[in-house]
């Protein structure tokens, strides 16, 4: 959080719009020039505490018209290709909040089968690093990275790290091979290329070491299930069970008497493997780091460490909870991450089924409170692995995700590997446009409960800003909110609060921008910012303006965080409410 110093609050502009308040009398009692040439404005207050914090609150009108200074045309504005065909097709309420991620894999790894995803909304391409090889990651990495700077889309990337845990060896197909009912099996450790019949490779040299005869072996939480029936050296006969699909790299897990097999615990957060393929996503510049199996702080602060030390870039680490010891942690897990993913296929092995609803609306509810963004991943749209349609249950299981306001829902497969990945990412699409309205139509965001994350005054104040600017763009009916940032705090402690109109953030900082492509509701602009507030806006008005994006009449919410590189301005916090004129 950027540290306050003078604190304003100005209030600008004349609102017109049906359902707003007309300020022809006056704000607050105190009448307005009508020449529009001066401010009339209450006394300041000031007051200092500890740290020498000092605010300045004031009340006024100011022209609203749009500031016509020659330099404020210079530059470009950073706005996505996507963003700007929904603003002009569906207007600033018609904006989907709820971002996408989806994972890429050989069903969608073209350039243009790429494109047609960032078209169609994806957010955050997901790089699981279980699968295929560095060159494969490489290229594609570069693919979308080509996309973003030559068609102008804004798609951030995330790889996923494998974790210690014991999964099958890619068995030589590019999709699933499917086990029969009473099918006997042979999983070993053996290294060899290819494919074998009716044979299961493996990665964990000591997988069956402490397995007995009679334990089952369940795979990626219950697409097939296996018994034990034979024992030979290092390796498993079983015999399945449950029938089912069998993906490549597939988590194992093994039960006895409905319990797991504890000794899989002793595997370390990060492999040898993850800590190279970190340093893979650091080299290419990566925008997130996902980390599989976090069961402690301490792992995912650590990592946060080691980042800091290999890139000046500020990537992002998502901490994956998929297991039972991150949930008994799941505060302090949230509190030192960077962001949450809800794994619900792994963490459906280690708790009752029954149990995951629940579970996920408490994960969503403390990222909410914490300010974290959190990623609603896995099976969300499972039968579209196979089939062209989600299944009724299906959509029903993603508007709930939506209705609990995550910032994200996550393809795995379904895009990955699956025929229907762009229909998949449709029905995401519109599913989550629809509960959105269905939200904002019954007033939602009112029975959202806050949270004071400020242990400070300065974090504090922040805090009241953000929360009241976004109960005021909702009471006063507003199209936008136009957040100024260099670091992007404000920008993702307003869309904590839901408002209603979409929240665009300006920023200078690439990797602000694209770490706020996981934030609810956040659209994120590239573009020059100076010291100069008014100038700060006046251009990205004029910018707006000449693209159609914004017209005469609509009515915008203003915040900035914008901390002068000068001494002489000392006003750098701000709320302000425009009409374009």
């Amino acid at each position: 959080m950027a540290v306050l110093g003078d604190l304003a609050l100005k209030f600008g502009g004349m609102i017109k719009k049906e359902g707003g308040v007309d300020l022809k009398d006056g704000v607050f009692g105190v009448p307005i020039r009508r020449d529009g040439k001066n401010l009339c404005a209450l006394n300041p207050r000031k007051f200092r505490a500890g740290g020498g914090v000092q605010a300045v609150m004031q009340v006024g009108v100011e022209s609203a018209g749009v500031y016509q200074d020659s330099k404020s045309l210079e530059g470009a504005l950073g706005f996505d290709v996507v963003t700007e065909v929904e603003l002009r097709e569906k207007g600033f309420l018609g904006l989907r909040k709820t971002k996408l991620v989806c994972t890429i894999g050989p069903a969608c790894c073209s350039l243009e089968d790429l494109e047609k995803l960032a078209m169609g909304g994806m957010n955050v391409a997901r790089l699981n690093m279980c699968h295929n090889t560095r060159e494969w990651h490489q290229d594609l990495i570069r693919k979308i990275k080509k996309l973003n700077e030559e068609k102008g889309y804004c798609v951030s990337l995330m790889i996923d790290t494998e974790g210690s845990q014991i999964h099958v060896v890619d068995h030589g197909a590019p999709s699933s091979v499917k086990a029969e009912d009473g099918s006997i099996w042979f999983f070993t450790n053996e290294k060899f290329e290819g494919s074998r019949p009716f044979t299961i490779q493996a990665n964990y040299e000591g997988f069956a070491e402490g397995i007995e005869v009679g334990d089952e072996i369940v795979f990626d939480g219950g697409m097939a299930t296996f018994e034990v029936v034979e024992k030979i050296g290092n390796d498993l006969r079983c015999k399945c069970t449950d029938p089912g699909l069998l993906l490549p790299r597939a988590k194992l897990s093994f039960w006895r008497d409905g319990m797991l097999v504890e000794r899989n615990y002793e595997l370390p957060t990060l492999s040898t493997k993850d800590w190279s393929d970190i340093e893979f996503g650091i080299s290419e510049d990566v925008d997130f780091i996902a980390m599989s199996f976090v069961n402690d702080a301490d792992a995912v602060t650590h990592l946060k460490n080691y980042i800091a030390t290999r890139s000046s870039k500020s990537i992002k680490v998502l901490a994956k909870i998929e297991s039972m010891e991150a949930l008994h942690k799941l505060e302090e897990i949230v509190a030192a991450s960077d962001g949450i993913m809800i794994a619900r296929g792994d963490l459906g092995v280690e708790i009752p089924l029954e149990q995951i609803p629940t579970v996920q609306e408490e994960i969503t509810y403390v990222c909410r409170q914490l300010n974290k963004p959190v990623v609603v991943a896995s099976q969300l749209l499972e039968s579209m692995v196979e089939y062209p349609t989600p299944t009724r249950a299906e959509v029903a299981d993603v508007s709930e995700a939506v209705r609990q306001y995550a910032d994200a829902l996550m393809l795995s497969g379904e895009s990955a590997i699956g025929p229907f990945g762009q229909k998949a990412l449709s029905v995401l699409r519109m599913t989550s446009s629809r509960m959105e309205l269905w939200s904002r139509e019954e007033n939602r965001q009112n029975v959202l409960l806050q949270h004071s994350l400020g242990s400070s005054l300065p974090d504090q104040i922040a805090e009241q800003i953000c929360s009241s600017a976004a109960g005021m763009a909702n009471n006063l009916g507003l199209d936008a909110i136009f957040v100024y940032t260099r670091h992007g705090c404000m920008a993702s402690l307003i869309s904590r609060n839901r408002p209603n109109p979409p929240i665009f953030a300006f920023t200078n900082d690439s990797n602000t921008r694209m770490a706020l492509t996981l934030q609810w509701g956040v659209t994120p602009l590239l573009v020059d910012l100076s010291d100069d507030m008014e100038a700060n806006i006046a251009k990205s008005i004029d910018l707006l303006k000449t693209k159609g994006l914004i017209k005469n009449g609509d009515t915008v919410l203003v915040v900035s965080d914008i901390i002068p590189t000068t001494t002489t301005q000392t006003v750098f916090q701000s709320i302000q409410v425009k009409t374009i004129v």
